[in-house]
Order: C-alpha cells, then structure tokens, then sequence
C-alpha cells in the first residue's frame, strides 16, 4: 500500500492532457485513435509514477520538514529506498518500451520528459525563474504527446493555453507553500529563498490576465474549430474556473496540490466536466448531418 500510495495516483490526472489531441482532432469516435490515446495516458501514468518515486528520493530530508510531506511513504520510513529505486526503474524502461511501440516519436517525448525531470531535480528547480518554467513544460510535453501518439497536430493556440495554465498552477503552489512554511520555506525548497508573495501575485495576475485573453482568442482563431466561433461559449465556464481557483487560493489558503483541487473541490469539479462536455459538444455535434 505505501508503494502506491507513492505512484501519487491523485496525480495522474494531470495526464488527461494526453486526451486533448484525440477530441480536438475530432477523432474521439475513431478506435485506433482512442485506444492509442488511452495508451499513451497509461504510459504517462507509468512514467510519472517513477519521477515521483525519484523525487521523493531525492527530497525526503526536505520532505521531513513539510507539515503534509513529511507524511510521504519514503519521508516516512513506510517505504524502503531501494524498493522504491526498484519500482521506479521498472516503471520508467516500462513506460518507454510501451511508448516506442505506439510510435518512435511518442517515445522521444517520453524520453524528453523523463530527461527533464532529471535536469530539474538535478538543478533546474534551483534556478529562479526556469523552476516554474521547467514545470510548465512538463504538462505541454503531456499535450504534445497526446497529439504525437495519434500523428495529429494541434493549434499553437492550444499549446500557448497549456503553459499559461501551467505557469498559473505553478505560481499558486509557490504562493501556497510561502504562506504555509512562512520562514522555514527554504529549509523545504531552496528556490523559495527568493520568491514572497507580493511578486508571486503580480505574476499570477499578469498569466491569469494572460491565459484568458489567449484561450478567447483561441476560441475565434483556430482552424480546427466551427466556423460559427461556437467555441466561445466555453469561455465562461473557463473565466469561472480561473476565479474559483483563485478564491480557493486567496480565501482557503490552498493551490499547493492542484489535483486535490480538481477533485475535492465540488464547484471546480464542476466547472471541468461543464468544459469537457460543452467542448465535446460544440466540436462533435455541428458535424453530424442535419
């Protein structure tokens, strides 16, 4: 049970992304396409199961001196190093010969994503700057290899939206774990030695200012969407979402684990399974005949 509890399968929903390509490709009732799909979304679930597995590793002195993280099978002492070593070499040669099978391509994205992973661990995320950058493009690699597992290819719109989002989530998690360690934020991150809050928020503001103008514009300007620019009735819904996030950050003190947010937080749950559906409307139902 502490081996999976250490896979973080909360987390694999960040791998929905891997769906993007396989609906706005409008090929959702293709097989080969959806099974592809459904593959490449197992491969990820795999592959980040061992970064997560290397990360606890790795960070689990500073892990102790988190109030939740501290709780983590390896800070803990629930999960031995070496089994977790084990576990996470078996899924990440796994997940790469599964990826290369689907296509060499979504192999080589794979590849990327694990090799940044250990560029981050190994440095980036001591970098100012490159550390929320670093991780924004972990989640555009997820879309990416969406599109690549099934030869599509996908609106730069999209691409743009994916790491203003990311950018928004990752600033919010910084946010969050200043305010939450308040001076002992070092000893847990060392790069939170020179954030504070008061620069964390002006960036939040200007990406959040940022991600809704380009998911608008992105509405009205992709080739793959309806020419009646029926895509923009999604922007409501994604407007809502943004601001209820940012009040569950301002006024619940949260943000430090998005997918807790996606799936705790009824009004947010809401507001993503009202996008998917009216997006999967608007991109299916004005092809059908009549």
């Amino acid at each position: 049970m502490a081996l999976i509890e250490a896979f973080r399968p909360r987390q694999w929903t960040k791998n929905v992304l891997l769906f993007v390509g396989v609906v706005f490709a409008v090929r959702l009732l293709d097989v080969p396409s959806l099974v592809a799909s459904l593959i490449a979304f197992l491969v990820f679930c795999a592959v980040s199961s061992a970064v997560y597995l290397m990360n606890d590793l790795l960070d689990s002195e500073a892990d102790r001196q988190h109030p939740r993280k501290r709780s983590r099978p390896i800070a803990s002492g629930r999960l031995s190093p070496a089994t977790a070593t084990i576990a996470a070499a078996v899924l990440a040669i796994g997940g790469l010969g599964v990826a290369a099978a689907v296509r060499l391509e979504f192999g080589a994205i794979v590849a990327a994503y694990l090799i940044l992973n250990g560029a981050y661990n190994l440095g980036l995320k001591r970098v100012l700057l490159i550390d929320l950058f670093t991780l924004a493009a972990f989640y555009v690699l997820r879309a990416v290899a969406g599109a690549v597992a099934i030869a599509v290819p996908i609106s730069p719109w999209l691409y743009l939206c994916t790491i203003l989002a990311a950018l928004f989530l990752g600033l919010a998690k910084r946010r969050h774990e200043l305010i939450l360690l308040g001076e002992s934020a070092a000893d847990h991150r060392l790069i939170l030695r020179e954030y504070n809050a008061p620069l964390l928020e002006q960036m939040i503001t200007i990406v959040t200012a940022s991600l809704i103008m380009a998911y608008s514009l992105y509405t009205f300007s992709a080739d793959n969407l309806p020419d009646d620019h029926t895509m923009m009735l999604t922007i409501p819904i994604v407007v809502f979402g943004i601001f209820r996030y940012l009040f569950l950050v301002h006024r619940r003190d949260a943000g430090g684990s998005p997918e807790d947010l996606l799936l705790g937080d009824r009004p947010l749950t809401l507001t993503v399974v009202s996008l998917a559906v009216v997006s999967v409307a608007v991109l299916y139902l004005h092809r059908m005949p009549g």
